[in-house]
């Protein structure tokens, strides 16, 4: 019996899952495919500082700089203001960053690629009710495109549990005391095989946050990462981070825990601040784990048309990489 993709296989395979895997997306989510930057200007404020410490690919056009995302976090807020999206509608589109200081694994590349989607919603919806629906449909859009995948490829063997194991962050901290933030996920993860941490970027009990968020686009009390058992690597692999968006209070409260109130006068910023964008819950949904988790695959490498270190490459001369 067949065991595993060709090189043309996983090809063809690549398109088919991301096509299905879409419409899964607009369906559950009702969003609608749009066009992206590649890149911002600077002094907009819509560039994504993810931890902080990250450099974004740059360059100046005349007297402006310009910076390759990091993700599109702030744009899509701003797009669905600016096109005027209707009420629990959304978009998503196909981002694609390049991230430098990235260090290379089987999960990680210096080349990103993710589905970023963004909703519209009311300040009602600014709920943990209403984060975990969302996750849920997010959940079931991964879920059934696995189900496709298996009906395809009669041996793939993934078997995703129905439903989402939701826990905080202060709750898994408490529960595993002595262990590191990533020791928790592995712990929780190979239990529960499908879990949302909520409330991430904020300090817990411990003075320690759980991960690092930057401070102007997610609401820490409002947002998370989905994990799920890669049995193939034999750990937790992260799909996607979300949360719903900062409010006006919330931003000013988030730059004040992290030393960064400077930026309260840029463009971006000011818009929050004067209620002038909508309220929003969105994220980023990585294509290459979501393509190496559904064909079970063990190095990014294999689903990610990328360019590699030649160290990475020498790791990798026995694999299909793309």
């Amino acid at each position: 019996m067949k065991k595993e993709l060709s090189y043309l296989e996983t090809i063809k395979a690549i398109s088919e899952v991301t096509k299905y895997f879409e419409g899964q997306l607009e369906a559950r989510l009702s969003l609608t495919k749009v066009e992206c930057p590649l890149f911002v200007k600077t002094s907009s404020g819509l560039q994504d500082a993810l931890t902080g410490v990250e450099k974004g690919v740059s360059f100046t056009k005349g007297d402006e700089k310009f910076e390759v995302v990091h993700s599109l976090a702030k744009w899509k807020r701003y797009a669905l203001g600016k096109y005027e999206f209707p009420m629990h509608t959304g978009l998503y589109t196909d981002m694609k960053a390049i991230r430098k200081d990235e260090v290379v694994d089987s999960l990680h590349s210096m080349f990103v690629e993710q589905w970023d989607w963004e909703k519209v919603i009311s300040k009602e919806d600014r709920t943990i009710d209403f984060l975990k629906e969302t996750v849920k449909s997010i959940y079931k859009a991964v879920r059934q495109t696995s189900i496709f995948v298996k009906q395809k490829y009669k041996f793939i063997t993934l078997d995703l549990p129905k439903t989402v194991y939701f826990i905080t962050s202060q709750e898994l901290e408490d529960m595993y005391p002595t262990k590191t933030p990533k020791e928790r996920e592995e712990a929780i993860v190979k239990d529960k095989k499908a879990v949302f941490i909520i409330g991430i970027g904020d300090k817990l009990k411990s003075g320690v946050e759980h991960d690092l968020r930057s401070p102007d686009y997610d609401d820490w009390a409002l947002d998370g990462d989905l994990l799920v058992y890669d049995k193939v690597l034999d750990k937790a692999l992260e799909l996607t981070s979300m949360g719903i968006r900062v409010d006006e209070k919330s931003l000013v409260s988030q730059l004040e825990k992290s030393k960064c109130l400077d930026r309260l006068e840029l463009p971006y910023h000011k818009m929050i601040q004067k209620c002038e964008l909508p309220y929003t819950i969105g994220g980023g949904i990585g294509k290459s784990r979501i393509l190496l988790l559904l064909l079970e695959k063990s190095h990014i490498a294999e689903v990610q048309a990328s360019s590699w270190e030649d160290k990475t490459l020498e790791e990798l001369k026995d694999r299909k990489v793309l």
